[in-house]
């Protein structure tokens, strides 16, 4: 029989596990991966889809061992709350950028905003912004924001837009999966939005893309992530927490996988051949995984490894054991 060595048999006494944080505006992602290296003392620090530093709201925050699962965290869809203000564009498309143009909103929008800010949320169908809704939920493909981390050619995208060189990004495959008005204003005039979107969907080409759809420039002034993948902000901690805080509230990494992956459960003599990356067949698991990645599990309940199927063989793609944990 196989047995594993306990957490606190290991080596190391670094924690390693899941965090939600709520991010406050201000600071970068790089940032708050930079606190919470100084608050738990570790370097194993890392995260799952950057937020901008005007965005506030859910950053999934992965410590030590977890880190491993980075590559499955960031394909998880997203939830956002936002507030696009219209008439007026930026160059960074959001609320920390340079006006560029602008132009009076027409009566018939600022009627159509006044509606939905007494409380009817229902857009009128025969509304311009009801159509420009309407394109936005139909989206198959975005332009992302030249001011974004996308490298092109080896450079960061922002670096070569802040230089003045013209950027030209590569539309994205990404899907709108809801998107609902949620308030508006018309002194100023905005609109407020929630939206569930796909990995890649970037919410201030939102803002560029209706802007135009309405014939007006148009930008971001809030933005609030309140769901990534399985995580929100129920679980969330505050980035100023102290260190017994937030471990805490850290999820392991067994429980971080079962909350994005489907599972598997293996066998004792599955549990070692996936441990060696030895070829694995449905013998080994005691439930056999799925088409879909999934999280690979001891009898014990311990996180062996990452998989899917290749050729219809169970294959693994991330080891979370080595032999020398086992005793």
């Amino acid at each position: 029989m196989v047995r594993l060595m306990h957490e606190n048999q290991a080596e190391t006494h670094e924690p390693s596990g899941l965090l939600i944080i709520d991010k406050p505006r201000g600071p970068t992602s790089h940032d708050v991966v930079a606190k919470i290296r100084r608050t738990l003392r570790t370097r194993s620090v890392g995260h799952a889809g950057t937020l901008a530093p005007m965005a506030t709201g859910v950053l999934v925050v992965m410590v030590g061992q977890c880190t491993k699962l980075s590559r499955f965290l960031t394909l998880e869809d997203k939830v956002y709350r936002t507030t696009v203000l219209l008439g007026q564009g930026t160059d960074t498309l959001d609320a920390e950028g340079v006006a560029t143009d602008s132009a009076p909103v027409p009566t018939s929008l600022i009627e159509v905003l006044a509606r939905i800010e007494l409380g009817h949320i229902d857009v009128p169908a025969d509304s311009v912004l009801a159509d420009a809704l309407g394109v936005e939920r139909a989206r198959t493909s975005q332009v992302p924001p030249m001011h974004s981390a996308i490298k092109q050619d080896g450079v960061v995208s922002y670096v070569r837009a802040r230089r003045g060189e013209q950027v030209e990004l590569p539309t994205r495959d990404v899907r709108v999966l809801r998107l609902d008005v949620v308030g508006a204003s018309v002194d100023p005039p905005t609109l407020q939005l929630e939206l569930h979107v796909t990995k890649g969907y970037y919410v201030r080409s939102l803002a560029r893309d209706l802007g135009e759809a309405l014939g007006l420039p148009a930008h971001l002034v809030a933005l609030r992530r309140i769901r990534s993948g399985s995580f929100g902000l129920e679980g969330a901690v505050a980035l100023g927490a102290d260190a017994a805080t937030m471990q805490h509230a850290m999820l392991s990494v067994e429980q971080a996988a079962r909350e994005c992956l489907a599972s598997a459960t293996l066998t004792s003599p599955g549990v070692l051949r996936a441990i060696r990356g030895q070829t694995l067949g449905e013998e080994d698991f005691d439930q056999a995984p799925g088409e879909a990645v999934s999280g690979w599990f001891a009898p014990g309940g311990r996180l062996v490894a990452v998989g899917d199927r290749s050729k219809g063989r169970p294959t693994v793609l991330r080891a979370f054991l080595h032999v020398d944990e086992m005793c």
